[in-house]
């Protein structure tokens, strides 16, 4: 598997054997026996140059994910008996940073005091490795990137309005039927004025809407809707609290909005730091599939 990755990445047999200081018959003999073994050609080959098989590019992702994980798990069994000490400089979104990350930073700094935190709470999208941050906690839907990322727990996105709201303007039946309502828009949100459903049958649907209000604060839009200005689409980490207590109330049931995730990303598996790989541990722990502010859901 380690052979076989190596080819893929060296582009030649020949590259990939003196890269392991193997023989390149060698090289050319696990390539081989390795498909023989899967049953399957993994790369097409001739005299001037190889390219992989579909199946070849699936196996190959997967090879190099384990070969990763391989090297980390040995680099936190060589990593587990030292100290953790000095600084660890942190990104993360304004809301879930103050609400959610703080009393995990502070949990966290009291088990490890020799372990310096600099979180830095910033809406926008940072450069880590620009930037100098070790870590980012991210509030999206990750599918590929050049950062390494681990999920902490689902970001659920909820659309509510206050009971008074609904008292006077009715509640939507439809998506539809926003186009009518007031509703209160995030400035970040990456389809600006057009919120994504998903319909019963799992189609997919969009409607346009007329924001009364945009804001880069999810809390601004939250104080908003709990005064009755209008409708929001809004993650459970922020409106909760507010939905368990019933001063907001959720809108569209059989409507799902396409979820996010929380992760914490950071540039690379390789040397991972004790007090890096700690936290995350550490706050992987602290988050779950079912965290404490989707209580409203039951």
């Amino acid at each position: 598997m380690k052979v076989f990755a190596k080819v893929v990445e060296t582009g030649s047999f020949a590259a990939a054997a003196e890269s392991l200081g193997l023989a390149s018959s060698v090289v050319t003999r696990y390539v081989a026996d390795l498909e023989r073994h899967l049953g399957s050609r993994l790369l097409n080959r001739t005299t001037r140059r190889q390219s992989l098989t579909e199946m070849g590019a699936a196996y190959v992702e997967r090879c190099q994910q384990i070969l990763a994980d391989v090297e980390e798990a040995d680099q936190a069994a060589g990593q587990a008996t030292r100290t953790l000490r000095g600084p660890l400089r942190i990104n993360a979104p304004v809301s879930f940073g103050f609400r959610h990350l703080a009393p995990v930073a502070s949990a966290f700094m009291l088990r490890n005091p020799d372990v310096m935190l600099d979180i830095s709470l910033i809406d926008r999208v940072v450069d880590l490795v620009e930037e100098g941050f070790d870590l980012a906690i991210r509030i999206a839907h990750i599918q590929s990137s050049s950062l390494i990322a681990r999920k902490l727990a689902p970001a659920r996105m909820v659309l509510c309005a206050s009971p008074a709201y609904l008292k006077q303007h009715g509640a939507p039946t439809t998506p539809d039927e926003l186009v009518k309502h007031r509703c209160l828009q995030y400035s970040y949100w990456s389809t600006r004025d057009e919120w994504r459903f998903i319909a019963p049958g799992k189609r997919e649907v969009g409607v346009r809407i007329k924001s009364a209000m945009y804001s880069n604060s999810g809390e601004t839009l939250r104080v908003a809707a709990l005064d009755g200005a209008g409708i929001i689409l809004q993650p459970s980490f922020i409106v909760g609290p507010d939905l368990l207590a019933g001063t907001l109330v959720p809108l569209l049931p059989g409507f799902e909005v396409p979820a996010l995730g929380i992760y914490a990303v950071y540039p690379s598996r390789r040397y991972v730091s004790a007090k890096l790989r700690a936290f995350l541990d550490f706050a992987a722990q602290s988050f779950t599939e079912q965290p404490a502010w989707d209580a409203w859901m039951n």
